[in-house]
Formats: C-alpha cells, sequence, structure tokens
C-alpha cells in the first residue's frame, strides 16, 4: 500500500513538472521578447525631431504710421518724374494726366475737362489716403486698362512721402488718418529690423558702390529689365517699337547712334537742334540726367533721372532697341 501512495505522489509532482513546462512554453510563444540590436537605451536628443522656427516675417507698418513720419520734401523730390504728365500747381489744368492739386479728397476721375479711362471711371468714391496709396502702388491693378503708364512705386515709405507731398498741394489739407494703438504697434518695433548693421564687416559692404563708378562701368553690370520697368513713365511720350514713330516726343526705336534731333518727322526744338553730334551713350546720359541743363529751351518737360545706376539701366534697355545694338563704350 506504501508502495501505492508512493507512485501517486511521484506522477502527480511529475505532472507538475510537466504542467509548468508546458506553461513556459506557451507564454514565450505568445509574448516574444524584443532582443534590441545595440544594449542599453536610446535617450531623447531634445531638438532633433523639432522643426526649424521660420524666420518670421517683419510686420507690414499700416499707413496711417507711414504717413505720421513721412517726409513731404522727399515726396517732392520723388515726384518730380509726375511732372511729365501732371501739373502740381492750382489753375495749371491738366496736362497728359489730369492736375494733382486738390487730388486728395476729391472725387476719382473728376478732374473737369480730362478724359478718364472707362477703368478708372469704375473706381468711384474720393481719393482717400488709402486709394492713392493703392494707385501709386500699382495703377493697372488697381484699374486695369487705365491709360496711366507710371508702372507703379513698390516701396511704402517711399509711397507716404508723395502722399505728404500730395497733402501740401492745397488751401485746405485733408489731415492724415491717425494711427490706431495696434497699428502703432507694429512701426514701433520695425527699428529692430536695424540690428543689421553688424553685417558691415563683410566684404560685400565695403564693394565700391556703383553710383561712384563711371558710365562704362555702370553699363558694364546695368540691368536692361530694371531700365523698361524705369522707362515704362517714358512710354506715355515715346513709342519703343518698331516703326511706330513720334508721338508727342520723337520715336525712341534706335535712338542710341543715330544723330541727335533726327527722327523723321517730328518737330524738335531749336534749342535740341542746336546740340550736335550722335546719340553716344555718354550725350544720352547727360540728357537722361537733366534734358534743360543740356538744351536750355527743349520742349521736354522730364525733370531728369539723378541717380546714376537708373540711368545706365535705363541706357542699357535702350541698347535692345535696335537690330544691330550699339557695344556699351569698354
Amino acid at each position: 500500500m506504501e508502495s501505492v501512495n508512493v507512485n501517486r505522489v511521484s506522477l502527480a509532482a511529475l505532472g507538475s513538472v510537466l504542467f509548468a513546462m508546458l506553461l513556459v512554453a506557451f507564454s514565450n510563444l505568445v509574448i516574444s521578447p524584443r532582443i534590441p540590436a545595440v544594449p542599453g537605451f536610446a535617450l531623447p536628443t531634445g531638438g532633433a525631431t523639432a522643426p526649424a522656427a521660420a524666420p518670421k516675417e517683419a510686420p507690414e507698418v499700416p499707413l496711417p504710421a507711414l504717413l505720421a513720419k513721412a517726409d513731404p520734401k522727399k515726396g517732392e523730390q520723388i515726384a518730380k518724374v509726375c511732372e511729365t504728365c501732371h501739373n502740381f500747381k492750382e489753375g495749371a489744368g491738366a496736362k497728359i494726366g489730369p492736375d494733382l492739386w486738390n487730388v486728395v479728397g476729391r472725387p476719382v476721375g473728376s478732374f473737369p475737362g480730362f478724359a478718364y479711362s472707362d477703368a478708372l471711371k469704375k473706381i468711384g468714391g474720393d481719393w482717400t489716403f488709402e486709394k492713392l496709396n493703392d494707385w501709386i502702388k500699382a495703377p493697372s491693378a488697381m484699374a486695369p486698362g487705365t491709360k496711366m503708364a507710371f508702372a507703379g512705386e513698390k516701396d511704402a515709405e517711399k509711397r507716404a512721402d508723395v502722399l505728404a507731398y500730395l497733402q501740401t498741394l492745397s488751401d485746405k489739407p485733408v489731415p492724415f488718418p491717425k494711427p490706431s494703438a495696434a497699428q502703432a504697434a507694429p512701426a514701433a518695433a520695425t527699428p529692430t529690423a536695424t540690428a543689421a548693421p553688424a553685417a558691415a564687416a563683410t566684404p560685400a559692404a565695403t564693394a565700391p558702390q556703383p553710383e561712384g563708378e563711371s558710365l562704362p562701368a555702370l553699363l558694364a553690370h546695368a540691368d536692361a529689365a530694371k531700365g523698361k520697368h524705369d522707362a515704362a513713365i517714358c512710354a506715355a511720350c515715346h513709342n519703343f517699337e518698331m516703326g511706330q514713330g513720334p508721338k508727342i516726343g520723337p520715336d525712341l526705336w534706335g535712338v542710341v547712334g543715330r544723330k541727335i534731333a533726327s527722327n523723321p518727322g517730328f518737330s524738335y526744338s531749336d534749342a535740341l537742334k542746336g546740340v550736335s553730334g550722335d546719340w553716344t551713350y555718354e550725350e544720352l546720359n547727360k540728357w537722361i540726367t537733366d534734358p534743360k541743363a543740356m538744351a536750355s529751351g527743349t520742349k521736354m518737360i522730364f525733370p531728369g533721372e539723378k541717380s546714376p545706376k537708373r540711368r545706365a539701366d535705363i541706357l542699357a534697355f535702350l541698347q535692345t532697341l535696335s537690330d544691330k545694338p550699339v557695344p556699351f563704350p569698354k
């Protein structure tokens, strides 16, 4: 009897061991441990997954804040090019474009006796500072189909200076719109952008400025595309395409290298007829700088371009107006 009990106990113990072994094997199949290829744990690096912060654009300064510090004297200088088409004095009347005396505050397209384009007539309302700002920025964008040949002024501060000058063209100037506290905040923050002078030590900052270079050197790196943009105002009086002939001024196709005052069919002033020689780059540069200084009594009403760099760009554009472009002087 005792041996039978011993056998039973032994079988029970062996069964328990086998059951435990089967349980372990089954657990390993269901829950398989992951053994890393490299022992240890990967620690977080902090900035590896963080996206690089995009540089913040400078906030656009609201027009009232720009007008608060605008300079009408600078605006008068910038607006001299507008004298080609507009009068600024009271009672002077329209020219190629309407009179700009009292333009601030008057209804759009309302100057007596001037034939406005349908595109401008559709705008409606008055010439507020905001509306004039949009107009000076891009006339063709504000009124597609306008007769205004001016390409526009992209610099917001220059536009504000021009608006400050236009404000003076009145016996009762329209007050500037006052900036709100929220609008004035971005304007106060913009001076921090002047921290860039630290870059003045770079070689580019110490390079000679184009304004002081000779005409051949300026022409060597002139940009005809920029010159075409700068010369867009000239389209009010001149044709640029071959065979179009004179307008208010002579045709400029093939002007580089041709005899001065020789465009067929155009009636030149005696002052310009008295200038001998050909339209070389040097002579054209003098003319674009100050027509009246070169030919006192000329009918040319353009006041001149004072920037040598812009003049060089315009000359580069004029060079393209030919089947046989004249090479730049070396």
